[in-house]
């Protein structure tokens, strides 16, 4: 008598398992789903431009080549853009881009990418008003 209601007992742990496996997995769907969508987000913070420090907006106009760019700035003088030694890598620039720079102190006809806006950035800052008119190309 043992062996039979031991039996029993192992089926209906058995169906019992097999009954919470379903639940799991429609669980583990769900958790997916819930992952898979975009959380609405309306404050994007981003960096702007450093005034006291020289920093200004610019677009990148034409690549010479060597992580050398030409810019167009916001003063509105074209200059020689470089990417830094420690950027060049990570900071991969397309023409039309738009770029933070800071122009060489000693040198005024050149200067120095600082950061790249992506664009959903770019269409960002375009849309609160951030970036000035001569530079609105987007």
């Amino acid at each position: 008598m043992t062996n039979d209601s031991e039996e029993t007992e192992a089926v209906e742990e058995s169906t019992a398992e097999e009954e919470k496996k379903p639940d799991t997995n429609k669980n583990k769907k769900n958790k997916k789903n819930k992952k898979n969508t975009p959380e609405p987000t309306e404050n994007i913070r981003v960096t702007l431009p450093y005034k006291p420090k020289g920093e200004m907006f610019a677009v990148a106009e034409t690549f010479q080549g060597g992580s050398r760019l030409q810019l167009i700035c916001e003063d509105g003088k074209r200059r020689m853009g470089r990417i830094p030694g420690k950027l060049r890598r990570r900071m991969w620039v397309r023409e039309n881009d738009l770029l933070i720079v800071v122009p060489w102190s000693f040198q005024d006809s050149k200067a120095d990418v600082k950061f790249r806006y992506t664009p959903t950035q770019t269409s960002n800052l375009k849309r609160k008003g951030k970036i000035p008119e001569i530079l609105d190309i987007y």
